[in-house]
């Protein structure tokens, strides 16, 4: 391959970039208008009230809260071993 026919395939294309860029500057004054679907709307709205959301699950707590209160509370050591083994090998 001869370096001088690579050159001018380069510059010739060179050529056809700029002509490009010159063209779509020309067309600069439409502006650009945004409509959002109703699916869209849907979404951000559903977007907005998890993002309003507790995190903490009330109910949750209290219960919890009671059953350690009155004594109730049982954990089973083979449920929690095996969370805690999942936990950590996500974590690696």
């Amino acid at each position: 391959m001869r370096i001088e026919a690579y050159n001018q395939v380069a510059q010739i294309y060179a050529a056809n970039k700029t002509a490009k860029t010159n063209s779509t500057a020309k067309t600069s004054s439409a502006k650009d208008v945004f409509q959002m679907s109703s699916a869209g709307r849907d979404l951000q709205v559903a977007k907005q009230a998890v993002a309003e959301a507790s995190d903490i699950r009330e109910d949750k707590v209290a219960e919890m809260k009671q059953k350690l209160e009155a004594g109730n509370y049982q954990v089973d050591a083979g449920d929690f071993a095996s969370v805690l083994l999942a936990k950590y090998n996500n974590e690696l």
